[in-house]
């Protein structure tokens, strides 16, 4: 067995400004605090333990982020449900199939006013995802709305992409011609998360659908921010098995640190895990349901849907694929379409074989607060027929 310790040390970019705002990111650029700068109060190491050509990637020391307190409530009560629309909405995305039909949703909705688009990595690496965010809303005729790429890897472990389940391009199936016509904010999203959440008056929800490196990074950045988010509804997690380890699901096992200091920043969030999203599966039924909207969109998101299908087929023998995303921002818009449980959840950042583990305290063994909004239960027919309505509100 060959052993090798790797210690990442990579510091924010920029510092501060006079006004004591953060100075802005390079484009792509990485906020790593790894070592010798705190993102999380502790230095952290990663060590990879060969045996072949596997690798295990853990911290070495137990990870707490510095804001961190478990005795913090949430900022705010999560009564989203009761404010007027449009709510204002920063989608933050790693497309991804069931991310191209979030950013479809968002746009559509008439109890949403999407103040931005920002993309990570996840699903595909970043040029790609924030290159299918841009086609995505090219095709759909999206446009007034900002789409910016931010982070390029985790803060700490070695990135991971999910090539099995998207294909090459992040977008495998619909065939693109082209430059899309959305270009590309010249922002990096974490400056825009930051930017637009300061000037806010705390009415905006952050909607995040992919690893939540932009979203930690934002809040290691601008502390203040935390305050000022309204509510995070999320896809993330699961309360049983995961999908990418026995315990862990895709988009906090890509960067469980950065999740750790979301769920531990005291903002109020709700949490789509794989449990309740393996309940909005696109069907055949469904997916005829669609392709009889007619419209060129429609045809579009089933080509998508086409080839989601056939590597869920492949992967997990489901009969149609789940679509992960969109139930995030269906809460946004009616959250009387779920069921929801106050759970306190931590995020797994040490152990051997659990590591990206959301442990989900749904019976409240731990006798710690409730700190999450946890969805279990989806209105199955209604979540289909927002979905279908918004892919056709975009007409011919």
């Amino acid at each position: 067995m060959r052993r090798r310790r790797v210690e990442r040390a990579r510091d924010v970019a920029g510092g501060g400004l006079d006004d004591g705002r953060p100075a802005p990111l390079a484009h792509h650029a990485y906020p790593r605090t790894v070592g010798g700068v705190d993102i999380g109060g502790a230095k952290t190491a990663v060590v990879g333990r060969y045996r072949g050509s596997r690798a295990r990637i853990r911290p070495v020391t137990r990870y707490r982020p510095a804001m961190s307190d478990p005795t913090r409530q949430p900022v705010h009560a999560p009564n989203l449900g009761q404010e007027q629309a449009p709510r204002k909405v920063i989608l933050d995305v790693d497309p991804g199939h069931d991310d191209a039909v979030a950013i479809l949703l968002a746009a559509a909705s008439p109890e949403i006013e999407l103040l931005a688009i920002t993309a990570v990595a996840g699903n595909q690496t970043l040029p790609k995802t924030s290159l299918n965010a841009r086609r995505a809303c090219s095709v759909a005729g999206i446009s007034g709305v900002p789409v910016a790429a931010g982070c390029d890897r985790p803060l700490v472990r070695p990135q991971r992409i999910a090539e099995n389940i998207h294909g090459d391009s992040g977008l495998d199936g619909p065939t693109f011609a082209g430059e899309p016509s959305v270009p590309l904010d010249p922002r990096h999203a974490v400056d825009l998360i930051v930017e637009l959440l300061m000037a806010s008056n705390g009415d905006i929800v952050l909607v995040p659908t992919g690893p939540l490196t932009n979203v930690a990074t934002a809040m290691r950045r601008e502390p203040r921010i935390v305050e000022r988010i309204r509510h995070i509804s999320l896809m993330g997690g699961a309360w049983g098995f995961g999908n990418q380890t026995p315990s862990a699901e895709f988009n906090i096992l890509v960067d469980p640190e950065a999740a750790r200091i979301v769920f531990e920043s005291g903002a109020p969030i709700t949490m789509c895990p794989l449990e309740l999203t393996h309940q909005a599966k696109a069907t055949p039924d469904v997916i005829a349901r669609i392709e009889a909207v007619g419209t060129p969109l429609a045809r579009f998101v089933v080509e998508m849907l086409g080839f989601f299908a056939s590597t869920y087929k492949r992967m997990h023998g489901f009969d149609g694929p789940p679509l992960h995303d969109p139930t995030a921002v269906a809460w946004v818009i009616d959250p009387g379409l779920f069921e929801t449980r106050m759970a306190h959840v931590d995020i797994e950042t040490h152990a051997e074989f659990s590591y990206g583990r959301t442990v989900v305290d749904l019976h409240d063994v731990l006798g710690l607060p409730r700190n999450v909004e946890v969805a279990t239960t989806l209105d199955v027919p209604r979540f289909w027929d927002l979905v279908i309505g918004a892919i056709a509100s975009y007409g011919g």
